[in-house]
């Protein structure tokens, strides 16, 4: 890699404050796009991968277990935004197979779980759903979780319109 501070053709693995370990990281963290353990399910430089591991102090989790987390959208659209992602770094809705559709439905199910703590009792006026890409801006599989659906804001309502091609609505959000 070209280093831009020396105009020499080396790896840049580190700068004047990563000690040795730090920059063995580093360059471990390069030489497995992005993630710092081979085997790891965690990709570094994925937000949502930062926000699943603990590593995130700015986002609050709602709730989480082994598998699972739940957090609020930064831009809600609805009274109640919240994003259910797996910890397992999947790219997006078109990295999934038939071996994940107990995967949504947890993620599903968690999603109502939290409405319900939230004091949402009309689980009929929810919508679930996931964006397809382009249309995602974080490429980490993420269940869009919204209550009540008749309250999302006009001017976003358009990236939510199940059937489209920007946002794909999961069956098992249905009551």
């Amino acid at each position: 890699m070209l280093n831009p501070h020396t105009d020499t053709d080396e790896e840049q693995t580190t700068t004047t404050t990563e000690t040795g370990n730090q920059a063995s990281r580093t360059l471990q963290r390069n030489m497995n796009g992005g993630k710092s353990d081979p085997s790891s399910d965690i990709n570094e430089d994925c937000i949502f991968c930062l926000i699943a591991s603990g590593q995130d102090k700015y986002t609050e989790i709602i709730h989480k277990n082994n598998e699972l987390v739940c957090f609020r959208d930064i831009c809600p659209a609805a009274p109640h935004h919240y994003l259910i992602i797996p910890r397992q770094h999947i790219l997006s809705c078109f990295s999934l197979h038939c071996k994940h559709v107990g995967l949504i439905e947890r993620m599903a199910d968690m999603g109502k779980a939290v409405l319900r703590d939230q004091g949402i009792t009309d689980l009929k006026d929810i919508r679930l759903g996931f964006h397809r890409p382009p249309y995602t801006s974080v490429d980490h599989l993420h269940l869009h979780v919204l209550a009540p659906a008749s309250q999302i804001s006009q001017h976003m309502v358009h990236k939510f319109l199940p059937g489209t091609d920007r946002f794909v609505k999961t069956i098992y959000g249905s009551v």
